[in-house]
């Protein structure tokens, strides 16, 4: 059988290809996945983990994978969460194509199971508040009591019937499934299926004054829509047996599989919904793109690449334990993929002025510089070099400490592409700050070789004082200060680092830099990689965010 060339990596795949063998409860049907986000929030790197899973499970087995808005919750649904979430998908690289369906499809048909259940006697109208369901939810020696358990069927389907027509307050009714109220599986016992909420909804407007739950609308969503696996995460493997029964009760002929993966946990970061959004609404973060949040759109401004968080997510793998992996190994996969495809450019952050005292005056002299040494066809750029440049004002020191191999007086070092120079002085403010360099340059040195075989030790990077542009950097950190921000007895606010991010103004960039397209990355030498800010960038006033540094913190932790 074709599938079973297939490179098994996860117990999802060999589930799969026991439903779909000769023998299996899905033989000859096309493996159906979905991804059913709720549109009440942006979406993050946890769901990046969900949406590859169900993608790209259904890409292997040749099947189709559907785009469901799981809108049964109209008090925090909008369609703004509705377009992010379809552009954050397609960013990453995959495609519903006319597959895009919403829970709210299927209010009529889930009301007619709703009756249908009733009529089973498998449902009923209850009269108990959310607190009063609480104190008789009993224990694991007790069983749930509901004094409406017994309510005849025609009440039932009378009651339901008014809740729907809106003859009722909010709270003052449910629909309780009639399942056992001594089950050791709390979801079991007689879990609410329908409450009654008055609340705008942003499709069905104002048609529908009860709303399914979760539990009870999700297995008919994946059935109505011939779902053969639903993939979901691990904590919903304790609602599975509601799923299941759900399922069996309805009158549909599809019956999908529910198979629970272990959601991603990522340290120095939040993914709860409700604390992302604390975040935003309480002005601690720019936004739900600020490059510091784990938010897709966020990370995408950041400078992440659909590419490095597909990569992560396939890395990490596909599993039933829960584990936290390392923030560090989330930039690694960047770099990869960055340090391959990303054109080389020259900045310098904190400029200061290196003279070249012995260089012509009004001369300029023009350099190609490769803009990628692992891809050829990335081709080459031009650069100009002049008396007077700025470099890093960390590439010199008055008194140089142990093992400093940049400017100072009397050493010598390379330019990037161009010549040795050496350093002959320097110049201080009335404060005492460094702010002009000044050396000699070896006109035999272009190119930065030595005829005499001398030794020099360090490179520094530099950009022409004649012919740059300024811009803003931003520098992000970790948001929080400690690996897990929600646990300990404070809030997690109290963890939030104050250097998460740092602004640079006045730097000084290559001038082919002011012509870079939103989205497009640059590795500026010797300081990371780098991507224009989407929404603050213009090419009058550029913004550029740092991505990732340089230095892998991922390598180094796994050589200890």
């Amino acid at each position: 059988m074709e599938n079973e060339n297939i490179n098994t990596s996860n117990f999802i795949d060999d589930f799969i290809k026991e439903d779909i063998s000769q023998n299996g409860k899905y033989y000859g049907k096309t493996v159906h996945t979905r991804f059913p986000p709720e549109p009440n929030g942006y979406l993050h790197i946890g769901h990046a983990k969900a949406i590859c899973i169900d993608f790209s499970t259904a890409e292997k087995f040749k099947g189709i994978c559907n785009l469901r808005m799981d809108d049964t919750n109209p008090t925090k649904e909008d369609v703004e969460y509705v377009d992010s979430i379809k552009e954050d998908i397609k960013w990453l690289g995959f495609d519903w194509e006319d597959r895009f369906y919403y829970a709210s499809d299927y209010f009529d048909k889930m009301y007619e199971f709703a009756c249908g259940l009733i009529k089973k006697g498998l449902a009923y109208v209850c009269e108990l508040t959310p607190e009063q369901v609480r104190e008789n939810r009993g224990d694991l020696n007790t069983p749930a009591k509901s004094p409406y358990r017994d309510r005849p069927i025609e009440e039932s389907l009378d009651l339901f019937n008014r809740m729907k027509n809106g003859e009722f307050s909010d709270g003052k009714m449910t629909l309780r499934a009639k399942i056992d109220l001594n089950s050791g599986n709390f979801n079991m016992r007689d879990p609410v299926i329908y409450r009654i909420n008055r609340s705008h909804h942003h499709r069905t407007g104002d048609k529908w004054c009860i709303y399914p739950m979760y539990d009870y609308a999700h297995p008919i969503e994946d059935a109505l829509e011939g779902i053969t696996h639903s993939l979901c995460t691990l904590e919903f493997e304790d609602h599975r047996p509601l799923y299941e029964w759900v399922i069996n009760n309805i009158d549909c002929e599809a019956k999908p599989r529910q198979i629970e993966f272990a959601r991603l946990g990522i340290n120095n970061t939040v993914m709860s919904k409700r604390k992302l959004r604390q975040l935003v609404e309480g002005g601690y973060v720019n936004g739900w793109d600020d490059p510091r949040m784990p938010t897709l759109c966020g990370l995408r401004r950041r400078g992440y690449t659909p590419s490095s968080i597909r990569n992560f997510c396939e890395r990490i793998g596909v599993s039933k334990v829960i584990s936290t992996v390392d923030y560090s190994f989330l930039e690694h996969c960047l770099r990869e993929d960055l340090n391959m495809n990303a054109k080389r450019a020259m900045a310098v952050l904190n400029p200061i002025k290196l003279i070249i005292t012995n260089y012509p005056e009004g001369k300029t002299e023009k350099f190609e510089i490769e803009n990628n040494p692992n891809d050829e066809s990335a081709g080459k750029r031009e650069i100009t070099f002049s008396r007077e440049l700025y470099i890093e004002e960390s590439d010199f020191m008055e008194e140089p400490i142990k093992g400093y191999f940049r400017l100072y007086p009397g050493n010598e070092v390379r330019l990037k592409t161009t010549y040795v120079v050496k350093c002959t002085g320097f110049k201080k403010d009335d404060n005492g700050k460094v702010v002009e360099v000044y050396a000699e340059y070896d006109p035999q040195t272009r190119g930065g070789t030595t005829p005499d075989g001398r030794k020099v030790k360090g490179t520094i990077h530099w950009v022409d004082a004649n012919n740059c542009v300024d811009s803003e950097i931003r520098v992000y950190d970790n948001l929080f200060t400690v690996p897990d921000p929600e646990s300990g007895d404070k809030d997690f606010i109290e963890y939030i680092n104050p250097k998460s991010l740092e602004v640079l103004k006045g730097c000084k960039l290559e001038k082919s830099l002011k012509h870079a397209k939103k989205g497009e990355s640059f590795q500026f030498m010797r300081l990371g990689y780098f991507c224009i800010d989407s929404r603050d960038s213009r090419q009058d006033s550029l913004v550029f965010n740092r991505a990732v540094s340089l230095k892998d913190g991922f390598k180094k932790t796994n050589k200890k």
